[in-house]
């Protein structure tokens, strides 16, 4: 459930109609719902209550420091894939110990600062990526503890480009090789081989993947602890789907139902990492029509949010809701693209659409756009990156100002100073 509601014929977030958002702070625009926010975080906590889980929030889902600033403060750790991530925590005050690391390309610059950091732990993808937390932990005189990502080849059921489970992608360790370099992590120095991680994909509303792989992973750290290895921590990812149409994803209590009983015996600190489930229903891009394009099969309704905004319906032809804030003067519907200004074919919203008449002016909300929204947008067309505003029932925050060009252009201007007249 969320707090963005349709009230007679007026759609608001929390206690504030969408449509003085747009005409307060301009379009695109997105606007995010605290208590849903916050709301999200507590069902999952609750729902995992008897295991004491620490929930890290992945801030690649939506890294926006008010957001991070407000899970922090509900006692959420941060799951961090960059440099600028680990930055981005602690700025907003996460304590170290509740910081995790993953992603497969790891730089030692970057290594070098989180262990400086004093994180919990690295997730490691790679036997290179374990020598080179290895070394860097030697030059710092420091003990790396990890966890040793696993890729249980389990096909998550979801959009290929978001399944990150199988043996064709690039992430994690086969279970054989997972062995290999458990028993390699023990002769390394600097190293200390605390857990196990998995993350078998995004978007994923049946539990039936997770069960798999976490019965895999179960006789692999039996295996483990046979050998003498001491692991501690369990991390079972992220991707809970939620409901951008007509999924039925399972309720975070359900989910917790299922997989707690598999997870209680192994007798290991629970590790969570959710993005999308906490934030995705949290948030809605704002935009308003530019013009509408008759055509002879259909209409295109043509706004000023564009892919650059929203990149996911061009690169996952993901569907997002899509709908006027304010009750249309028309009762008629008209079939249409909404799409946005970007010089490419892919730049659409949503395609195929019923709605109702629309004229230059009228705003629409897309809606489940706070998870990878945002955190995806770029400057291409020399586009300024929307404004954001959090709202808590009636106070609406700017939690990040609209982008000026020169904002856009500041990095490239000494540039032109140097070689102009």
């Amino acid at each position: 459930m969320d707090e963005f509601k349709v009230r007679q014929g007026e759609l608001f977030c929390e206690e504030v109609p969408v449509s003085r958002l747009a005409k307060t702070y301009g379009t695109p625009l997105y606007a995010y719902s605290r208590n849903t926010l916050i709301s999200h975080f507590e069902k999952i906590q609750s729902a995992f209550g008897e295991l004491s889980p620490l929930i890290c929030y992945s801030i690649k889902a939506n890294s926006n420091l008010s957001i991070l600033a407000e899970l922090a403060a509900q006692g959420a750790g941060m799951d961090i894939v960059s440099g600028g991530e680990l930055v981005r925590a602690q700025t907003v005050g996460v304590h170290a110990e509740r910081i995790v690391y993953a992603g497969v390309g790891k730089t030692r610059e970057e290594i070098a600062a989180a262990l400086k950091a004093e994180i919990l732990m690295f997730n490691v993808e790679s036997e290179p990526e374990l020598r080179r937390i290895n070394q860097v932990a030697a030059q710092l005189k420091r003990i790396a503890r990890v966890a040793l990502r696993i890729n249980p080849d389990v096909d998550a059921q979801t959009h290929h480009y978001i399944t990150t489970g199988t043996k064709e992608n690039k992430f994690g360790l086969s279970i054989p090789m997972a062995v290999g370099l458990f028993n390699e992590a023990k002769k390394l120095k600097h190293i200390q081989a605390v857990g196990v991680h998995m993350h078998i994909g995004s978007q994923i509303t049946s539990v039936t993947p997770y069960l798999q792989a976490i019965k895999r992973l179960a006789g692999l750290l039996a295996d483990l602890r046979n050998a003498g290895h001491k692991i501690d921590y369990f991390n079972m990812g992220g991707g809970l789907g939620i409901i951008y149409n007509e999924e039925k994803p399972q309720t975070a209590d359900a989910f917790a139902k299922a997989v707690v009983p598999l997870l209680k015996p192994l007798g290991c600190k629970l590790i969570l990492e959710p993005g999308r489930f906490i934030v995705g229903n949290a948030g809605i891009l704002v935009t308003s029509v530019q013009y509408v394009k008759r055509g002879h099969v259909k209409s295109f309704v043509i706004v000023d949010a564009g892919m650059n905004d929203l990149i996911r319906p061009s690169l996952y032809h993901a569907f997002h809701q899509i709908l006027p804030v304010k009750k249309s003067r028309s009762a008629r519907t008209v079939l249409c693209d909404v799409v946005g200004p970007i010089c490419e074919s892919s730049d659409f919203l949503g395609k195929d659409r019923h709605l109702p008449e629309l004229e230059e002016g009228d705003v629409l909300a897309v809606r489940s756009t706070g998870a990878y929204g945002m955190a995806m947008a770029s400057n291409y067309n020399s586009r300024c990156r929307a404004a954001e505003v959090l709202v808590s029932g009636p106070k609406v925050t700017l939690i990040r100002r609209r982008e000026t060009m020169e904002d856009v252009m500041a990095a490239e201007l000494k540039g032109v100073k140097k070689f102009g007249k």
